[in-house]
């Protein structure tokens, strides 16, 4: 890995620090969802070699999500915790000022057009989420169904 991918992913790992800070997290819990945060950026900047970036925001919600689930049982912890932390780097938040920014200039076509990707990039980062989410109730009641069953 160069620096091509290591300065971005450290700089994502920077700023969910800061925003662990301002969710008050202290101690390991903000490390960790950090990380996540780092692993989330670096699943989006692999999946940008060979995807379009709506796909790459799915996959690295997926990422952080599916992180968040594993962290927040070994940790014993809320997924929230870490997924609100480590979905931040993803958020298209220079979409929506690109969007604003149009719109107060009368720019109407560039405003829809900017407008609609940033709406498209939100919608991935959810679907992402929902996907993971949904995947791991399912697993988790179709355990708890076994383990119901098996104890009859």
């Amino acid at each position: 890995m160069d620096v091509t991918y290591f300065l971005p992913v450290l700089y994502a790992f920077v700023a969910c620090l800061g925003f662990g800070g301002l969710y008050n997290l202290h101690g390991r819990p903000i490390f960790w969802a950090a990380v996540g945060g780092a692993l989330g950026w670096l699943a989006y900047l692999l999946t940008l070699l060979f995807a379009p970036d709506l796909f790459a925001g799915f996959v690295s919600a997926a990422v952080v999500a599916f992180y968040a689930e594993v962290l927040a049982r070994l940790q014993k912890r809320t997924v929230t915790t870490y997924l609100l932390i480590g979905i931040i780097p993803m958020v298209p938040g220079a979409g929506i000022y690109h969007t604003m920014e149009y719109c107060i200039q009368g720019n109407t076509a560039l405003f829809i057009e900017e407008g609609l990707h940033t709406l498209g990039m939100a919608g991935a980062l959810a679907i992402g989420i929902l996907v993971v989410e949904s995947t791991w109730r399912m697993i988790r009641q179709m355990q708890r169904r076994r383990e119901h069953a098996s104890s009859r």
